[in-house]
């Protein structure tokens, strides 16, 4: 079996004791952007599976796109990325 090579680390174990892999992470070529994918790729930098930077890139996000979901999740959890939360999470 052939293992590509990756920067970072290929698994992480999450603060509730699941592990993460890289496996777990959405497709690169991602377009619809439901709860449980943003969720995913917020995780993985969050747990240092990927970079910060290597999500902003794999997934052509913007900077300020990709904080927004780090902001969101910080102050109001996973129910603030869902896109019809928006209103009632902006501002508060």
């Amino acid at each position: 079996m052939y293992l590509k090579k990756v920067d970072g680390p290929r698994a992480v174990t999450l603060p509730d004791g699941s592990v993460m892999t890289r496996a777990d992470l959405p497709p690169a070529d991602t377009e619809r952007w439901v709860v449980s994918r943003k969720a995913a790729v917020v995780r993985g930098v969050l747990s240092g599976l990927i970079s910060r930077e290597e999500a902003v890139r794999r997934y052509g996000l913007s900077d300020e796109e990709f904080d927004g979901w780090i902001r969101a999740v910080r102050d109001h959890g996973i129910d603030a990325l869902k896109a019809t939360a928006l209103k009632r999470y902006r501002q508060s």
